[in-house]
């Protein structure tokens, strides 16, 4: 490198994975954004650093291993607002698609895979809302530090527009909560109804099991076996044995 860095800076300069930060030296400042990276509507990640040094602001290529000279703090404001407005174009279309989700939920009229939509939806906004928090972290320090040397009301709006970001991300998670939420409670009133049906049908064919059962016995002695009209008896005996059972769950589902 053509600045004589600090190993453990340069270590943090060139993992890619390193979290946003912010750090000053007597002869120059590191700048390191992770940032959510909007790519074909998908959420990546990217991670910048800048070595700010007199005013001039440099960016890490990590193709060419070194520092490029960007420009100077106005660049470096231009260069992260174009990034952080398509960010939040993204948390727009993301709000935009819980809103359907929402409308068809509580219309009944969902189509496809509500778990599925709702898991891919939640990750993205976690991810941004991850990457956003600590860069705003990192963005504030470095506005603090530079903010005689910086035009300070458009890095203000820059770090507002970064706050407004996670403001929409975790307005987007709590609504994807409470969706979630009553996707389960409807999922759970469905099972309970099935449920429901499947005990009534049990109750009423346990009176019909007992009769049938004991006519069906394989032993001597048993009533109606020599009677022509037996099995019409019998038939006449289970209407009349089901008649209670059958009452007592018609007034069992009138209270319900």
């Amino acid at each position: 490198m053509k600045f004589q860095i600090n190993k453990y800076l340069i270590d943090d300069i060139i993992n890619s994975e390193h979290p946003s930060d912010f750090e000053v030296t007597k002869e120059y400042a590191i700048f390191i954004l992770r940032l959510p990276y909007i790519k074909d509507d998908k959420v990546k990640i990217i991670s910048y650093a800048f070595l700010i040094k007199e005013g001039n602001v440099y960016e890490y290529c990590r193709s060419a291993k070194d520092f490029v000279q960007l420009g100077d703090f106005a660049t470096l404001h231009n260069f992260l607002d174009v990034r952080v407005d398509k960010i939040l174009a993204k948390i727009s279309r993301l709000h935009t698609k819980i809103e359907k989700m929402e409308d068809m939920l509580y219309e009944d009229t969902y189509e496809g895979d509500f778990a599925k939509d709702w898991i891919e939806i939640k990750k993205e906004l976690s991810l941004i809302e991850r990457l956003m928090a600590h860069a705003m972290i990192a963005f504030s320090r470095f506005i603090k530090h530079y903010k005689d040397r910086i035009d300070e009301l458009a890095y203000k709006d820059l770090e507002e527009h970064i706050e407004r970001s996670l403001r929409f991300c975790r307005s987007g998670m709590e609504k994807l909560d409470n969706l979630y939420s009553f996707y389960r409670t409807r999922i759970d009133e469905r099972m309970n109804m099935i449920m429901f049906i499947l005990t009534i049908i049990s109750a009423i064919f346990l009176p019909m099991t007992l009769v049938t059962g004991f006519f069906g016995m394989n032993t001597g002695g048993l009533p109606y076996t020599q009677d022509p009209l037996g099995t019409w008896k019998v038939t006449l005996f289970l209407v009349i044995f089901e008649i209670p059972f059958v009452y007592f769950i018609w007034r069992l589902m009138k209270k319900s």
